[in-house]
């Protein structure tokens, strides 16, 4: 194995998840932000290719602050782009999302779909990194992989609905708070087959530039998700008091559809559907969490 750096700012992550790395010889951590160019720039030298996984966490947030998305997502991408240029490091993948597709309803999407109009500043700034990295690899004979992502879910997590609804109901195990009306749908992909997911993509797709759906085809929504906490944490007699509105804020995407076709074709096919990779997630972060 080759050797890896991990560079992180820490500011939704732990170094306890790299606890078992520490002290080998082929990995190095650096806490660092993706805006301080110049720490950047040295860490990406004499790289082979670059993971760029690193974002805003929080789709919400940008609703009260417009530039965060701008900043943690397009201008730290283009920091990172601009390093490898100047490193002269040729391959990158990219960690996309479903919300650059904006809303097409139940329509299941494919990675040719059209036009993209995202409804966050998240999914704008994802749309917009996918802009940058087109250009770079075109002008600067770079090599790509974008992966759009499904919504992911696992131990680690410590956002989403989720860990949001197992959090409310440790707080009040009576009643739960449901955004939106519950009927919101969605593919969910649980995080070992995102990784798998991507390495296979990265091994049986060589274009230079290669755009991917990585998820499921199937999907899970929002009221079956808060029954299945409710029971994974052995409770009854809760009560559900939606917020309403279709969607669970400004922004949200309230259906999305997955056409998965293209890495199937490929030979790929995650090892979760939405509804398991959800139970095996909610299952985890209680395991984690006691």
């Amino acid at each position: 194995m080759g050797e890896v750096t991990v560079y992180d700012n820490l500011s939704s992550g732990s170094k306890e998840f790299l606890q078992q790395h520490f002290g080998k010889s082929n990995f190095r951590f650096i806490e660092a932000d993706l805006l301080n160019f110049d720490v950047l720039s040295e860490a990406i030298a004499h790289h082979d290719i670059v993971f760029h996984l690193a974002a805003n966490f929080d789709v919400r947030a940008g609703i009260t602050n417009t530039r965060l998305d701008l900043q943690q997502g397009v201008l730290a991408t283009h920091n990172v782009l601009e390093s490898m240029r100047l490193k002269q490091v040729d391959k990158i993948v990219f960690a996309s999302s479903s919300t650059v597709y904006g809303e097409a309803g139940t329509r299941a999407i494919a990675e040719d779909y059209g036009p993209l109009l995202p409804i966050s500043f998240y999914g704008a700034s994802k749309l917009a990194c996918e802009g940058f990295i087109s250009a770079f690899r075109h002008i600067f004979d770079m090599q790509a992989w974008i992966f759009r992502f499904a919504n992911v879910v696992g131990s680690r997590a410590n956002h989403g609905v989720i860990s949001d609804f197992i959090r409310k109901l440790k707080q009040n195990s009576g009643e739960l708070e449901v955004l939106g009306d519950g009927t919101q749908e969605k593919p969910y992909l649980y995080v070992d087959d995102c990784v798998d997911g991507i390495l296979f993509g990265l091994d049986h797709f060589q274009e230079q530039i290669n755009v991917l759906n990585l998820g499921t085809d199937a999907f899970t929504n929002v009221t079956a998700i808060a029954n299945m906490v409710v029971e994974a944490m052995g409770l009854s007699r809760v009560e559900f008091k939606y917020t309403g509105g279709n969607r669970g804020w400004k922004g949200d995407v309230p259906q999305v559809r997955f056409d998965m076709t293209k890495m199937k074709n490929s030979g790929w096919k995650a090892r979760y559907n939405s509804d398991e990779s959800v139970r095996q997630a909610i299952k985890d972060t209680l395991s984690n969490n006691e």
